[in-house]
């Protein structure tokens, strides 16, 4: 019935008043319409507010596409292939991308009539009724027909296009497929170019087809930070241009070697003709570009995988030896006894020996607490695609609060580590008897190596467990470890900080290994601080579940004789003990402690999750 007029080629009514005016066509193709995903549909289906023939005088309404799209998610039956011939859920999840993307807002159209729902609707790109699949050659959204259906709109963008590298691939199909409008900005996921969804949306997109080099720009703190939302760090169209796109061999492109300092420094304005030799792409994988990166990553990488699978094992064995080592007590069951090991009892002498002053105690608070916004903060940058990074920075009003969190974090954890150092040594200056390599000295000694020895023989129960003098060899460990993190993330962290200063000495690719170190040291102490340190103080079977010494600064004398005889037996020999005895702690003083110490605890262990859950999206490096 509907064909009866709109199937008459050239049907039309005129625009303006009087019969004036631009004729709108109104003619239908109805074989083409039937061909299309929505031949199958009466023309009523869509035009539902027809009621009689004419029409109302005052027009039709918009046909509502978005609506009867997503009415195809509401039912309670299981997602199915529609009469469109595609799978039900996936045109619901495609629309609802549309609904919150930047072509369904109204009011960015400023001459749109304020009636409408939307400044580019879904006939805009898919025309009417000539709805094919976007395989189809006929589709008005195929690949090949996309660039001139955006280009209707986008007519800049377009022109630019036309003369790229993609758009002259285009041409040259021989050559290839090449990237169309939809392959960068998506079909449906399109936000405002300025937004941070937008840059995600093309970053995913351009991975589609340069996979490695988006991994690598990823890695890099332009990626890692734009990901996040922070507008100043370059991102691919800065450099690539979003359209104009050029082989990196054009003297047109902007990273030509003749053009790259000139880009290079629409940010850094001081940077030096050096630094252009920055990695924007700085894959760890390629030696004969990077090999400054190639070389410090597989060094850095080796360390990591050392110390964690050395100091794992450690922590392993002591567990099983711990729990061998346990008393056995019989328990009956329905009159059979069974052994059960228990844990050991806890003597408690009433008396306590002063192991740290409080000026250490509260040293080690800004340490832990420092190093626990340092961790927090900085995952984030280096695992800055997961949920819950782009959570936190999205609860914490954007980057630049975060970024100044960091540094003042940085900050004061430097100078507990350094300040700590320049104490001691002032201390030691001071004691002219001092033993440089004596059991008082954190100095790495013989006896550490001789009681390394003998813990390892204990695990596999071969001998005694060595007797401990003041400072153990994990303890040294632990403490020189600070200083090597201190130095290599504290170095790394204040020339990433003062790049834009830096970089008109320094070339650019000190700036990759900057971030290179500074990612995986900061790593590896997540991975030893939360797990190793942690074990070796508070989660091993005899201190289980916390260990309160940092907190209250002393040990019950019988765990002090148990965990160090060594130094015990100096002290009492020399009759220094007495001096160094101290009253328990006040039950409010050691409930107070243990809140603390179990919400450190929980601190850390969160953190380490979070880390945990980024590594196995993204790996290392």
């Amino acid at each position: 019935d509907c064909l009866e007029c709109h199937g008459e080629t050239g049907f039309a009514v005129p625009t303006g008043t009087q019969g004036q005016g631009p004729m709108r066509p109104l003619d239908i193709n109805a074989q083409a319409l039937e061909g299309s995903v929505h031949g199958g549909l009466d023309c009523l289906n869509c035009h539902n507010d027809i009621e009689q023939i004419p029409h109302k005088k005052d027009g039709l309404k918009a046909v509502d596409c978005v609506a009867c799209h997503l009415s195809l998610g509401e039912g309670a039956a299981p997602p199915r292939k529609s009469w469109l011939g595609f799978d039900e859920m996936e045109i619901v999840i495609q629309t609802k991308g549309y609904t919150h993307s930047i072509h369904a807002d109204a009011h960015l159209d400023p001459g749109a009539n304020k009636a409408k729902a939307s400044n580019a609707g879904c006939a805009d790109c898919h025309t009417a009724h000539y709805v094919y699949p976007p395989s189809d050659p006929q589709s008005s959204v195929h690949r090949l027909n996309s660039p001139e259906r955006c280009g209707a709109c986008h007519e800049k963008a377009l022109a630019e296009y036309r003369t790229s590298i993609h758009g002259a691939a285009l041409k040259t199909p021989w050559k290839g497929e090449s990237a169309t409008c939809a392959d960068c900005h998506s079909s449906h996921r399109i936000s405002a170019k300025e937004g941070v969804e937008s840059h995600r949306v093309v970053v995913d997109q351009c991975g589609n087809c340069h996979e490695r080099e988006t991994r690598s720009y990823q890695a890099t703190t332009h990626g890692q930070l734009a990901w996040l939302g922070h507008k100043d760090v370059a991102q691919c169209k800065d450099c690539h241009a979003p359209h104009d796109t050029r082989k990196s061999d054009d003297p047109g492109s902007k990273v030509h070697p003749d053009k790259i300092l000139e880009t290079c420094r629409t940010c850094h304005k001081n940077a030096g003709p050096e630094f252009a030799q920055f990695r924007a792409h700085a894959d760890l994988g390629d030696y004969r570009r990077n090999p400054e990166v190639w070389w410090l990553g597989r060094i850095m990488v080796g360390i990591v995988i050392g110390v964690l699978i050395f100091f794992y094992a450690h922590s392993m064995l002591w567990f099983i030896r711990e729990v061998k080592s346990r008393p056995i007590a019989w328990v009956k069951v329905d009159g059979r006894s069974y052994p059960v090991r228990t844990k050991r009892h806890k003597h408690q002498s009433g008396c306590h020996f002063r192991r740290f002053s409080w000026q250490w105690r509260v040293n080690h608070w800004a340490l832990a607490l420092s190093v626990m916004t340092l961790v927090f903060t900085g995952m984030t940058v280096m695992y800055p695609d997961t949920a819950w990074a782009m959570t936190a920075i999205r609860l914490a009003g954007g980057w630049e609060g975060f970024g100044m969190v960091h540094r003042t974090a940085a900050v004061v954890f430097l100078i507990a580590v350094f300040g700590h150092g320049v104490v001691v040594i002032y201390r030691i200056l001071r004691s002219p008897g001092f033993q440089w390599f004596g059991p008082d000295s954190l100095l790495p000694r013989p006896k550490d190596w001789h009681d390394l020895k003998a813990q390892f023989l204990w695990f596999f129960g071969q001998g005694e467990p060595p007797r401990f003098d003041r400072w153990t060899y994990w303890e040294k460990f632990d403490y020189w470890a600070v200083y090597w993190g201190a130095f290599v993330i504290g170095l790394s962290g204040i020339i990433l900080w003062l790049s834009d200063s830096l970089s008109a000495v320094l070339p650019g690719w000190v700036f990759n290994l900057a971030t290179l170190a500074h990612g995986v040291e900061a790593f590896l102490a997540v991975t030893t601080l939360f797990v190793v340190h942690f074990f070796n103080n508070h989660f091993r079977p005899s201190k289980f579940p916390l260990d309160t010494v940092m907190f209250i600064g002393s040990w019950d004398l019988e765990e002090f004789k148990e965990e160090r005889p060594e130094h015990y037996a100096r002290l009492h020999a020399s009759g220094e003990l007495e001096h160094l005895l101290v009253d328990p702690p006040s039950p409010t003083a050691n409930l107070l402690s243990h809140i603390l110490g179990f919400t450190l605890l929980g601190i850390g262990l969160t953190l380490l999750v979070l880390v945990i859950i980024g590594f196995a999206g993204r790996g290392l490096v």
